[in-house]
């Protein structure tokens, strides 16, 4: 667990340091006019990103020249903000200098349904303005929620998201974030997860203990995966996609001053979708510049992050 969880630790504590520029993962709308629907998961902040991802939403209707990115976060909730933010970041930004992995690749004019159907079960879901860390209502709640209500995204989520298997409402059964299993779950505490694309997977206090047989892998917490690559649900396919090319990684892992232009494709203006245009109000859409101190200690804002 150590181990896995190393490059946690190796991060720079200062998180307002830490890099969060584009990682080059989404294809850039400027020269892309399929639409892109995107998950992506990233170790959380300080000592939980031994244990714990970070999940969220990005997505870009055909010819959009922008993406919108929807996650929940717990910075803020106790001060009003509502959990589920919008573009509150580049779609594919590095998480406070955890590197991001995608989970799902879908590109081409028939994810226009997905993400009408998508947006729909964020605009549904039942914890935009709660968060908790463990066991959950948190981002990785959200993302598995719109999963269960979009099950043709086949969406499996790590071991490492914690809060998957909260389930909205309470209730103690429901179809796995994948689509192609089923799940018990005692309000994300305890339960178990079966199907083909989940392999099999037993809950205890949050942790994830299984076995994947269709990837062939074993699943513990912190590690993750020990064995084969689970990788996107949907790898990308070759049509008129171009994939970013302005950013190179800088060799030390470290953000610079400047960011190239676009690094993080921002929309601060853009309002998004009708459905989900509620979530947009009160909502602070530029966070804190990488090298701004926060207005009050790093211990207290660490805590609030997911």
């Amino acid at each position: 667990m150590l181990v896995a969880g190393c490059g946690a630790l190796g991060r720079n504590a200062a998180w307002w340091e830490a890099r969060r520029d584009s990682s080059g993962l989404a294809p850039d709308p400027a020269r892309t006019a399929d639409a892109v629907l995107q998950v992506y998961a990233a170790r959380t902040v300080g000592w939980r990103g031994l244990l714990a991802v970070h999940t969220w939403i990005a997505l870009k209707r055909m010819d959009a020249r922008e993406y919108t990115r929807y996650e929940v976060i717990g910075w803020g909730v106790e001060r009003g903000l509502p959990a589920l933010r919008v573009n509150r970041t580049g779609a594919d930004n590095w998480w406070f200098g955890s590197e991001p992995a995608l989970l799902l690749d879908r590109r081409g004019h028939e994810v226009e349904g997905l993400i009408d159907r998508v947006e729909a079960a964020i605009a549904a879901y039942p914890y935009r303005d709660s968060y908790r860390t463990w066991p959950g209502p948190n981002s990785n709640t959200f993302v598995a929620y719109v999963a269960r209500a979009v099950p043709e995204l086949r969406l499996t989520l790590p071991p490492t998201a914690i809060g998957k298997d909260f389930l909205a409402g309470g209730v103690l059964g429901a179809s796995a974030p994948s689509g192609s299993g089923v799940q018990l779950s005692l309000l994300g505490l305890a339960g178990v997860v079966a199907g083909w694309d989940d392999g099999v997977e037993v809950n205890v206090l949050g942790l994830i203990f299984g076995v994947d047989l269709k990837r062939p892998a074993l699943k513990l917490p912190g590690f993750g995966r020990l064995g084969t690559r689970g990788g996107p649900a949907v790898p990308p396919r070759s049509g008129n996609v171009t994939p970013r090319a302005d950013h190179a990684t800088p060799p030390d892992g470290n953000v610079t001053p400047h960011a190239p232009p676009g690094a993080a494709w921002r929309s601060d203006r853009h309002v998004g979708p009708e459905t989900c245009t509620a979530l947009h109000r009160g909502v602070p859409t530029s966070g804190p510049s990488p090298r701004a101190r926060p207005t009050e200690p790093a211990e207290q804002q660490l805590q609030r992050w997911a």
